[in-house]
């Protein structure tokens, strides 16, 4: 098992500029990635690449960063390419924002990255979206379309954004 490395989260206040362009950044990553993805048959599916971008904005710039990549993500991939479709929408909405919500709680108060950490933060947002998607649509097996089919796709986000994360861990503004 890894160690478990400090790490400094940095918050970013509404009125920093780079709050915004950090936000961008991620987005774009959240737009490219699940292009990338969609060429595999049901790649987003399997890979849930539209999370990935989110879960490093909201660890290392904390909740601001984290919920404008959250939100904005799915909603320009819907303008610009129709996907996710409209009936999925919200429920990635909520899914993307609980997991930069429990993204940036982690990190802010443990201020310590480990697989361990990480793998709390894709349970966390997975378990939470899941009873969320089940409550709004009322159907259990696309509620748990994620544990079926996207286990990869969080393995994933556990081992690549612990990586990058740990890559990311010494960056001071």
């Amino acid at each position: 098992m890894t160690a478990v490395v400090q790490f400094r989260q940095i918050r970013l206040s509404a009125a920093n500029v780079r709050t915004y362009l950090f936000a961008i950044l991620f987005v774009a990553g959240n737009i490219l990635l699940p292009q990338l993805c969609h060429l595999v048959p049901e790649g987003g599916k399997i890979l849930l690449p539209i999370y990935f971008f989110t879960l490093i904005g909201a660890y290392k710039f904390g909740l601001k960063v984290g919920l404008l990549t959250a939100i904005l993500s799915p909603l320009c991939n819907y303008f610009l390419f129709g996907m996710p479709s409209l009936v999925v929408l919200p429920v990635l909405l909520v899914k993307s924002s609980l997991l930069a919500c429990a993204a940036a709680w982690i990190a802010g108060k443990t201020a310590k990255l480990s697989l361990l950490h990480i793998t709390a933060v894709v349970v966390i947002y997975q378990l939470f979206g899941s009873l969320a998607e089940w409550g709004l649509t009322g159907e259990w097996d696309a509620a748990v379309q994620d544990f079926r089919l996207g286990y990869p796709g969080m393995a994933i986000q556990i081992l690549l954004g612990w990586f990058v994360l740990k890559c990311l861990a010494g960056y001071k503004l």
